[in-house]
């Protein structure tokens, strides 16, 4: 599933690309695809300019004129395409938007992802209200998630990966995270100390920091940004799927365990809090 940076770079794309058009004629082509709406898409949408775009964890949103906002989930596998007109042809469309001098095209191999025409609530959209500020927001306070991880009785990993918590961590950052800071996947979150819950927050914003400048981490061709090009930070990673390959610091071999029906990759030697 995309995380954070992932996210963050298709919103970038859409802000680049969409800001300032106006929906025409919107087909929704897979009734998953705008699943929870209490509005048709295709009637409400156009005529409705796109005055900004936002992002909160893994969630991100077209704002409109009229103060609503398309929320959009990539879910597994969605893209957002910036294309020119019928130039995208998968056979996984799910929404295709007119934009006037492009077209906007929701594509979901798995059709997990969803838009949802809604309300906001103190700047973000009410489907999610529910969700915690992520390590880029300026209500994101470092030391008050470390507390509130340090009541869970969880293990460390599905902390992290808690989005009522701290919201745009996956896997993938999650492990990379705890490789930085040292810390054990298994390790109950109340047994850490606060400067160790801290400095597992601040990891995660640094490595997404650095994904963010690669384009985020592709595996595959389900991630992709609104031009299609793919993310290069796979090859800087450190612990996410490296298995059997030896640890950048120290040479161990990277190490798999499940955690919550969860793969968790790890160092045995360097990760001993």
């Amino acid at each position: 599933m995309p995380e954070l940076p992932e996210v963050e770079v298709v919103r970038r794309g859409l802000q680049q690309h969409i800001v300032g058009l106006t929906f025409g004629r919107v087909e929704v082509l897979h009734p998953r695809a705008s699943r929870g709406n209490e509005v048709d898409l295709e009637r409400v949408l156009p005529g409705r300019t796109v005055v900004d775009t936002g992002r909160r964890g893994k969630y991100l949103w077209l704002l409109l004129d009229n103060g609503a906002a398309v929320l959009v989930h990539l879910r597994m596998s969605g893209q957002m395409l910036v294309a020119k007109h019928g130039e995208v042809t998968s056979p996984h469309l799910r929404i295709r938007a007119d934009m006037g001098t492009c077209e906007l095209c929701f594509v979901d191999q798995r059709t997990f992802g969803f838009w949802q025409y809604t309300d906001l609530v103190d700047g973000v959209p009410r489907p999610a209200g529910h969700i915690a500020p992520d390590p880029f927001e300026d209500a994101f306070d470092v030391r008050e998630t470390a507390r509130a991880m340090r009541r869970k009785n969880s293990a460390l990993k599905t902390v992290l990966l808690n989005q009522e918590i701290v919201s745009g961590i996956g896997s993938i950052y999650a492990d990379e995270a705890m490789w930085s800071a040292n810390l054990k996947p298994w390790r109950k979150a109340r047994t850490m100390r606060q400067r160790d819950a801290e400095a597992v927050l601040e990891a995660s914003r640094d490595v997404m920091a650095r994904a963010l400048e690669q384009g985020g981490t592709s595996f595959d061709a389900l991630y992709v940004n609104v031009n299609g090009a793919s993310g290069y930070f796979a090859r800087s990673l450190n612990a996410y799927g490296q298995a059997g390959k030896p640890c950048a610091r120290c040479g161990t071999e990277i190490a798999r365990t499940v955690i919550n029906g969860r793969s968790s990759y790890y160092c045995p030697v360097c990760q001993v809090l």
